[in-house]
């Protein structure tokens, strides 16, 4: 009898060794062959499902077709040949290395067996010596959507028969490919689930809402973190338009319901943002945006809902910095002015003008560096005498750390800068071996009145000094500093090693 191409037919046509090179090692493209059908026939979830009406009658249908008294819808995994429906045999299973099936998924074609008895590649085999006893074989490859075969679709007797024609061997292949288009709709829909379910999990991660609102019927739904955002009670509380509205913060209720009414009267998409009454964290900020999913007579909206909360805050504080900054920029800019309007009426000349201004700005500088480091408010007396001591080394300084208000650092930092800076001049910073010591005391929280004393000493200058002959700027300056700004008391004396100035403070900063 002729055979067509794609079909095996008797005794006389030689082994194919596909197989057989896999199982002793086989060449590498083999094996990438075999891994990627493993591969796929473990995306479709089957093997070792359950009973499976579609499939059994599939296997009956064809055993009556046929006139078989065996049909079997089989699976061949990298060590057995697995019945996902069996007619008239009662295995679950075969090992792998014996059988026909094999045969059929290694050539992926028609294997066609009219007498195995016959046949020397079969009838040795244990299911032709043995139970069920096989005589005729006939097996399709059942190809996946890639074209590799992961089983077969095969009928079996135990009495020997004649060759399918064309046409039975065509029926046959119509009913295999009609198994596949089943098993390919439920792995169709196992990855569809399995999307589904990562979907959900990811929104739950990012804390995002998903909803679809009716607008004819009012009933809302909901997918995503809805509970964290919404509340524990949100699939009975929140399943309706209104029940979402009641939850909404009652003083952004208007507008949120007048933003949903233009989007629907509109057609425009939908974009918000409103508090809600949390009934397990409090008030909280939602940001919502949806768009209409228009069918066939109706229009649904959908969208997401995401908790911005943490935003919101953290524009709050940014804008309360901003304020905050803009507050500090006017006291600085009028803190500069007065500088370089007072320093003009005291100075010599130009070059002194420009090195006392120069001087008194970095004064300032230090004190904004200062609160660039902390909070932008406070500011450690121990990082402000770090800056001095950084511009003029042989300062030493002891005293507990003070958490200083800014307006209080700028008055600290212009005292020590004038007090420095005429040091450095007359005083003992222009001796090569002279220095400064600055030490602070505060009083215990329960001496009333509670004061800070500071003292500033100078030591080892070349020459005796004295008091100025005219108040200088500087001289105001610091007063001004300590009486006007710190509420304090400044006194200096002209000792024979050096100026000593005696500074008395209320203590009201606390320590760092």
């Amino acid at each position: 009898m002729a055979k067509r191409p794609g079909v095996t037919n008797g005794a006389d046509t030689p082994d194919r060794s596909k197989g057989q090179a896999l199982a002793d090692g086989g060449d590498s493209e083999a094996v990438r062959d075999e891994r990627r059908r493993l591969d796929t026939l473990r995306e479709y979830h089957i093997l070792d499902s359950g009973p499976d009406p579609a499939f059994d009658r599939v296997t009956k249908l064809v055993a009556d077709l046929f006139d078989a008294p065996i049909a079997l819808v089989s699976l061949l995994d990298d060590r057995r040949q697995w019945f996902k429906s069996a007619h008239g045999l009662d295995l679950a299973e075969i090992p792998s290395d014996i059988g026909f099936c094999r045969h059929v998924v290694a050539d992926q074609q028609a294997l066609i067996v009219p007498d195995a008895a016959l046949d020397p590649r079969f009838r040795d085999d244990p299911l032709v010596t043995g139970e069920p006893g096989i005589r005729f074989y006939a097996g399709v490859p059942l190809l996946a959507h890639n074209g590799v075969a992961l089983g077969t679709l095969c009928i079996i007797d135990r009495k020997s028969r004649p060759a399918l024609d064309a046409r039975l061997l065509g029926r046959l292949r119509d009913f295999a490919a009609i198994i596949m288009a089943e098993a390919e709709l439920r792995r169709t829909a196992a990855e569809r689930d399995a999307a589904r379910r990562m979907l959900e999990r990811a929104l739950d991660f990012s804390c995002i809402a998903t909803w679809q609102l009716d607008p004819r019927t009012d009933q809302l739904r909901w997918r995503g973190a809805t509970a964290e955002l919404w509340g524990a009670d949100f699939q009975t509380a929140l399943s309706t338009g209104e029940g979402f509205f009641a939850r909404v913060h009652p003083d952004d209720r208007a507008a949120a319901r007048r933003v949903l009414d233009e989007s629907i009267d509109t057609g425009d998409p939908y974009a918000t943002e409103y508090r809600i009454c949390h009934p397990e964290r409090g008030v909280r900020w939602i940001a919502a945006r949806g768009d209409w999913d228009v069918r066939a007579d109706d229009a649904m909206l959908t969208g997401i809902s995401v908790d911005i909360t943490e935003q919101k805050s953290r524009q709050e504080n940014a804008n309360l910095l901003m304020r905050e900054l803009h507050h500090r920029m006017r006291n600085l800019f009028a803190t500069v002015g007065a500088i370089i309007s007072l320093t003009r009426q005291s100075a010599r000349d130009v070059d002194d003008y420009v090195d006392r201004i120069s001087s008194r700005l970095d004064a300032l500088n230090r004190a904004q560096n200062v609160l660039l480091g902390a909070n932008f408010m406070t500011g450690s007396m121990h990082a402000l005498l770090r800056e001095v001591e950084a511009s003029f080394p042989r300062i030493r300084w002891s005293g507990p750390d003070l958490l200083l208000p800014e307006n209080a650092l700028v008055a600290m930092a212009l005292l020590f800068n004038e007090l420095a800076t005429n040091a450095a001049k007359h005083g003992a910073l222009s001796a090569e071996k002279g220095r400064v010591d600055i030490e602070w005391t505060q009083d215990d929280e329960d001496a009333d009145p509670r004061l800070l004393r500071l003292t500033w000493t100078e030591s080892g200058g070349l020459r005796a000094v004295a008091p100025p002959e005219r108040t200088s700027f500087g001289t105001l300056l610091m007063e001004r500093s300590v009486r006007n700004n710190l509420g304090g008391t400044i006194e200096r004396r002209w000792e024979p090693g050096g100026l000593i100035c005696e500074i008395t403070l209320p203590a009201r900063w606390r320590e760092a």
